[in-house]
């Protein structure tokens, strides 16, 4: 019998390499078919692509079920398993454990970057025969090979390991990856956002690769980066939910050096996503467009670096990482090809227009990628700067809080301010006379808002100038809406425009919940008995009753504590058994203006009824999740056609609508 188990166990290794040794053999096999076919001219290479592209998809789903069926049957003969296994880990958690740690990961954004490649297989099947398409799939493939590398060498999953030693291992995720049902969507989410730019990345370097740089690239690939954008987005703000929820400090970002690494992609990515639009309609920005795609896809693999390579310390990060010089050595290589790409291609990157005026349409995203590109540099050299002096000096610095919230709050405030204009601005060039008839009530509605703070008390002149041009933003959009709305209806509110402007208002949302919630959070801690009653932020809170309860992964305290003679809270300390450490649960009372967020701390005394908590009155924070739905729902809206416009005359499929970008009123 212990025979049968022993080779039940191997063969959880065996499949799982095999997997991962026929997926990295069709990648490979799958670019040199491409790409032999594609110089050669011989059509029966190109009929094996196919082929080649679902074995890559197989090879990953069976290598993420095999490793899933082990860590569900705690399979002890793989090291991943008595890495993040355990016989008292719910269901639930022994599920994400895939994820949890760095071999696991690297499966998950593997069986992603699969599924993307045949997904775009399948949807150009019948053009593989165009050398665009063609060299955008040999880019997919080399990716994907070099994500198979990792999974079969410095980051083995199903790597053999000898008896467990239960006193060392077999103890489970890290605590606080088990203990909220987040981790079920938040890494997955985030991971499709990083991922899914691989697309617009591989058809910008098949555009630089054939010569074809003009705007047939970019049809191909809008919804692609927007979609990818839309993910990334929403996995950005389940993380911030999961920080809240979780770990027990009363935020939703602390400038975490791992936070940085997700928000850096998306900035260049927002950038892109603005810019692209006047390349479509003018021909113009062709090398930032280029360059905003290659810093975007860079930037999700330097994320991977700091993430997996074990140079950061982070709740979020995996510190044991042997994968740091690979993608390190990625990292490079895609900025030294994309960069010697755009060189050899300089001459026809050049635009056939310019812009006519600072303020148009034009002139305003230019300088929102100017902004979005500065805002990025400023995270990038807070995040790396520590480790390139311990790295030149041999001494560790810490760049905290409040160099990034020194250096990103003038930049929040002028992208507010740019949200609050462009919309309003005409192709080409504006008059003084049209800017003040379309800014008349957006300047209004910014007016209005910051008396409506003042008199709720608000001060300070930071937080007072966001809530006014936040105001003013959110007039300029909703002015769009409306004009849209007026003419089409409910249809008005489609299109990368229109959809944009719901995205706008989602991240107006963000901005003011973030400005409320950094600049009026008040906090206190108290001590106290069961029965006694303190005061706090106009509210009182009571200590109903403390208790200890014990789990199959660990023990605690609870306590019930009533907010102002209602509704008890529970909030909570445990102790995970397996590896001594403490995590907090807190207990929250959600409002429209603010949350009442309630923390036990170490030294309860549940024996003398005696407790110590916190108290965080957190304001505005529920308007950051709604911002956050806001956000997605306007990008599934700008996904789809509003009105149509020709399409570009270089582009590589058939005829594809494209909606036009003017106001609805110009």
């Amino acid at each position: 019998m212990l025979g049968g188990v022993v080779l039940a166990e191997g063969t959880n290794g065996f499949l799982g390499h095999t997997a991962l040794i026929v997926g990295f053999a069709a990648c490979l096999f799958g670019a040199f078919a491409l790409v032999s076919a594609t110089v050669l001219h011989n059509p029966r290479l190109l009929r094996t692509v196919q082929t080649y592209g679902w074995i890559v998809l197989g090879g990953a789903v069976l290598a993420v079920v095999v490793m899933e069926k082990a860590l569900i049957t705690r399979d002890w003969s793989l090291a991943y398993v008595q890495k993040v296994g355990s016989y008292d880990t719910p269901a639930l958690f022994n599920f994400t454990a895939l994820w949890s740690a760095l071999e696991g990961s690297i499966l998950l954004w593997l069986l992603l970057l699969a599924v993307y490649t045949a997904i775009i297989l399948r949807r150009y099947r019948h053009r593989l025969h165009d050398p665009m398409v063609a060299w955008a799939l040999v880019t997919m493939f080399v990716v994907t090979a070099f994500f198979f590398f990792l999974a079969l060498g410095p980051t083995d999953a199903f790597r053999a390991a000898g008896a467990p030693d239960f006193n060392r291992c077999c103890k489970g995720p890290n605590p606080l990856l088990q203990n909220h049902v987040l981790v079920l969507f938040h890494p997955p989410i985030l991971y499709l956002g990083y991922v899914g730019f691989t697309v617009p990345f591989a058809f910008a370097i098949a555009a630089l690769v054939t010569g074809r740089v003009g705007e047939g690239w970019l049809v191909e690939t809008r919804r692609w980066a927007l979609f990818a954008w839309g993910f990334l987005t929403l996995g950005i703000i389940l993380g911030g939910w999961w920080s809240y929820e979780v770990l027990g400090w009363g935020g939703v970002w602390g400038w975490d050096p791992v936070e940085n690494a997700s928000l850096l992609p998306w900035l260049t990515g927002t950038a892109y996503i603005h810019s692209v639009m006047v390349q479509e309609r003018r021909g113009m920005l062709r090398v930032w467009n280029l360059s905003l795609l290659v810093a975007t896809f860079s930037l999700t693999i330097l994320g991977t670096f700091l993430t997996r390579s074990g140079v950061i310390n982070s709740v979020h990060a995996f510190s044991d990482g042997t994968v740091g010089p690979y993608l390190l050595g990625a990292f490079g290589v895609v900025v030294a090809v994309s960069l010697g790409l755009i060189a050899w291609r300089g001459d026809r990157l050049r635009s056939p227009g310019a812009i006519d005026s600072p303020l148009s349409r034009e002139g305003a995203f230019l300088a929102n990628n100017v902004i979005f590109t500065l805002f990025a540099f400023v995270i990038l050299l807070g995040t790396v700067f520590p480790l390139i002096v311990e790295a030149k000096d041999d001494r560790r610095i810490a760049v905290g809080s409040p160099f990034f919230d020194t250096m990103s709050r003038p930049i929040g405030l002028v992208l507010l301010f740019l949200m609050a204009v462009a919309p309003a601005l005409p192709r080409r060039k504006a008059s003084g006379e049209l800017l003040r008839e379309r800014l008349f009530w957006p300047s209004w509605c910014g007016a209005g808002t910051l008396v409506v703070a003042v008199l709720l008390g608000a001060t300070g002149f930071s937080p007072l100038l966001a809530f006014g041009l936040a105001g003013f933003a959110a007039g300029s959009a909703l002015r769009q809406l409306v004009l849209a709305t007026r003419r089409q209806g409910y249809r008005g509110l489609l299109g990368r425009t229109n959809g944009g402007m719901i995205v706008h208002l989602g991240i107006i949302l963000i901005a003011v919940a973030l400005a409320a919630s950094n600049s009026y959070s008040r906090a206190g801690e108290f001590t106290v008995t069961k029965g006694e009653t303190v005061e706090f932020g106009g509210h009182t809170f009571t200590l109903v009753d403390l208790t200890e309860f014990e789990s199959a992964t660990s023990i605690g305290v609870k306590a019930l504590i009533s907010i102002d003679g209602g509704q008890a809270y529970a909030p909570a300390i445990s102790k995970f058994t397996a590896t001594g450490q403490d995590v907090a649960t807190p207990s929250v009372r959600t409002g429209l203006r603010y949350d009442i967020y309630l923390t036990l701390e170490n030294g309860s005394k549940p024996s003398t009824g005696e407790a110590k908590f916190k108290v965080f009155i957190k304001p505005m924070i529920v308007w950051l999740w709604v911002g956050g739905m806001l956000c997605g729902v306007g990008t599934v809206l700008a996904a789809f056609p509003g009105r149509h416009r020709r399409r570009p005359t270089d582009a590589v499929s058939a005829p594809i609508e494209l909606e036009t970008e003017e106001p609805v009123d110009a």
